[in-house]
């Protein structure tokens, strides 16, 4: 089997991620980085990969069989579109854009072309995340009742010197709070409404930096989002999972599914459930789930291979995607109404 031919179009801190995931994967290579950025072809010169200032110019020189689209998200439509018009499958990061008619769009457009698009949520990919879905839809945890996740981290004022991360086209509910969502709707199942309240009074800026989500899911369960990105705090996936070798690893965790029978705790996949009486008066034994230690983002780019191929749907494609963006910005949508944002 020869391997497929991806480029790489936007090169930051994702798109190193995208590189080492590609370098560990079966069946895929790299063949260009697309990004005018200087940084960008320090790089390439890194990874011994070509480099090219734009992505026109990469697709002519390298004639890809798909590409990788880590742009800004004002980017993501008209490069991916580009991409699909000219047969080429896409890998786009997540969110798939920045409105919902857009990211409709974009996965009609690719539907209708048969061309394969792939949304880059990379925790769906995560086997700690897998098993945990697994633990909820083969009914080990009983039927499940609540979920409670913490996002709670502390991002450095350098990281605000870029404007647009002061304004709503930024702020830790589309940036950060997307990945909880898709995680709960991946793991847990539909989400038929929400509430929330934000708050900026820490930072002052125009966007939010703090935000509680109250969601219930169509199964009947509800579940709770904290979310801020000016706390010192231990609990967020990033951190305590060790899934992205930037951040120090915390030994806690930070998501909690609760249910009838057990309830698990992530990432340690600690699971707890009374060995044989029930009731609080009882003592609760916990058991560690075990699970397959695989980077996700080399699985997702194993995955994309496979997707490319025929031989896998996508995990994550571009209505699936829309509906996680869909949920994500109504978060703020029912903080300003200050009441539930029904889903339909």
């Amino acid at each position: 089997m020869s391997d497929l031919k991806i480029g790489l179009i936007g090169a930051g801190a994702i798109g190193r991620a995208h590189l080492a995931g590609a370098a560990g994967a079966e069946g895929v290579e790299i063949v260009g980085i697309a990004d005018p950025n200087p940084a960008a072809q320090a790089l390439a010169a890194e990874f011994s990969i070509p480099w090219f200032s734009g992505h026109r110019a990469l697709l002519d020189k390298t004639r890809p069989d798909g590409a990788i689209v880590a742009t800004p998200n004002a980017l993501h439509v008209p490069i991916s579109m580009e991409l699909i018009a000219a047969g080429i499958a896409v890998l786009v990061e997540k969110p798939i854009t920045d409105s919902v008619d857009d990211g409709l769009r974009l996965a009609q457009a690719a539907a209708q072309a048969r061309v394969p698009l792939l949304v880059g949520h990379h925790r769906r990919h995560n086997p700690i995340i897998r098993a945990a879905r697994s633990l909820v839809q083969d009914g080990q945890l009983g039927r499940l009742v609540c979920a409670t996740v913490l996002a709670t981290f502390l991002k450095p004022d350098a990281y605000f010197d870029e404007t647009w991360r002061r304004t709503k086209a930024a702020g830790p509910v589309l940036i950060n709070l997307i990945h909880e969502i898709d995680l709960l709707r991946f793991v847990c199942g539909e989400i038929a409404c929400i509430q929330a309240v934000t708050s900026n009074s820490i930072r002052g800026f125009e966007v939010e930096d703090t935000a509680v989500t109250l969601v219930r899911f169509e199964s009947g369960a509800v579940g709770t989002i904290s979310l801020s990105d000016t706390v010192a705090s231990p609990w967020s996936w990033d951190t305590a999972s060790g899934e992205n070798a930037a951040f120090p690893r915390n030994d806690v965790e930070s998501h909690f599914l609760c249910g009838t029978d057990a309830s698990v705790a992530l990432p340690t996949l600690r699971m707890w459930r009374y060995p044989s009486e029930r009731g609080w008066f009882h003592p609760l034994r916990d058991e560690m789930v075990r699970f397959e230690t695989v980077n996700p983002y080399v699985e997702q780019m194993r995955h994309f291979g496979a997707v490319m191929r025929g031989e896998e749907p996508p995990v994550c494609d571009g209505f699936d995607a829309t509906k996680t963006l869909r949920i994500t910005a109504a978060v703020r949508q029912a903080a300003q109404l200050g009441s539930a944002v029904v889903f339909g």
